[in-house]
């Protein structure tokens, strides 16, 4: 009965819903639009909420739970023969001591005593700030050889008296600007060239080829005395670094006096550590010897390094004092 009955009311008001609802026509006619409108965008970003100091605990918490525990310092040596190798530092020997200690391990393995001696030169190539020494490649004669493989060596020259003179001192191949093209095309190939001066200016289209083994007096492969070059060539030990601070080399036979072996190990560290100033700190900072059939030694580095930088500060500093002493003389 009541829904009749609001719409005879309204059938009876809507004449005159003008003065009963006064501005309900635009109301209304508003109302879709109002509804249908889609929100202004906010032209603001929300104000950050600021985190919680229990929150910011937690987290400090969390980080020093996840941080790896600290290992405790390691031992120097150990008391028994069987132990656990982590727990103690790598022991280090004297070079006499590492080499009698190869010797032994040969005789107790039943191993083959003419075996090769190898070290591993582990290098600190930092110079000032962020600079670094450039990896690099040498050769050094050693003072005793432990090996009859000779190198190959090409020598050239276009003189014929040059050429006879390397022959018959071992050149492998010997000629002038007519070897180009074949070295070019890989039909030649040594591990070491040698030129003289006077041919230099014919042998620039190799220099982009050859690269490191291209002739110069740096590398002591260019010059007038062609028996020394060939000798030093031929019989010298080739090193180069890897992993941009490793060395990796054969330095001697096993079956080889010590005091021979220790001679060589000496010459060529000492050409190692020509490649970087002594100002900057030592050069070498780890050396291992080993055999071919044994482990790693680490070597005591005292009396292996030169020390022609100490000495050569030791002479200033006395002549600084003498100086100083003069001027004191004088003054009084």
């Amino acid at each position: 009965m009541a829904a009749p009955a609001g719409r005879c009311l309204w059938r009876v008001l809507a004449p005159r819903r003008c003065w009963v609802f006064p501005g309900l026509d635009q109301r209304l006619a508003a109302a879709p639009a109002l509804v249908s409108a889609a929100p202004p965008a906010r032209l603001y970003a929300a104000a950050a909420k600021t985190a919680k100091k229990g929150s910011q605990k937690t987290k400090k918490e969390e980080t020093k739970k996840k941080q790896v525990p600290r290992r405790r310092p390691l031992m120097s040596k150990p008391v028994d023969d069987v132990y656990l190798t982590w727990y103690y530092e790598r022991p280090s020997y004297g070079v006499e001591e590492a080499v009698g200690m190869l010797k032994k391990f040969q005789e107790l393995d039943f191993t083959h005593p003419q075996q090769f001696v190898y070290i591993n030169v582990f290098l600190d190539m930092a110079l000032q700030k962020k600079k670094k020494v450039d990896p690099f490649a040498s050769t050094v004669l050693l003072p005793y050889r432990f090996s009859d493989e000779v190198n190959k060596v090409l020598v050239f020259t276009e003189d014929e008296q040059e050429a006879e003179i390397a022959r018959e001192n071992g050149a492998a191949v010997v000629g002038g600007v007519e070897l180009i093209k074949w070295i070019l095309e890989d039909e030649i190939q040594v591990d070491f060239y040698v030129a003289v001066p006077a041919i230099m200016p014919k042998l620039i289209p190799l220099r982009n080829k050859l690269r490191r083994k291209y002739p110069s007096t740096r590398r002591n492969s260019l010059g007038h005395d062609i028996p020394k070059m060939l000798q030093f060539f031929r019989e010298g030990l080739e090193y180069m670094v890897q992993d941009e601070r490793v060395i990796k080399t054969r330095i001697a036979r096993l079956d080889m006096p010590t005091e021979q072996i220790i001679a060589n190990l000496k010459t060529v560290i000492h050409d190692i550590c020509t490649f970087k100033p002594a100002t900057y700190g030592p050069f070498v900072q780890k050396l291992v010897i080993r055999s071919s059939t044994s482990e790693g030694l680490l070597l005591n580095l005292d009396g292996l390094l030169p020390q022609v930088e100490e000495v050569e500060e030791e002479d200033e500093k006395a002549e600084d004092n003498e100086e100083k002493h003069v001027q004191q003389s004088v003054t009084t």
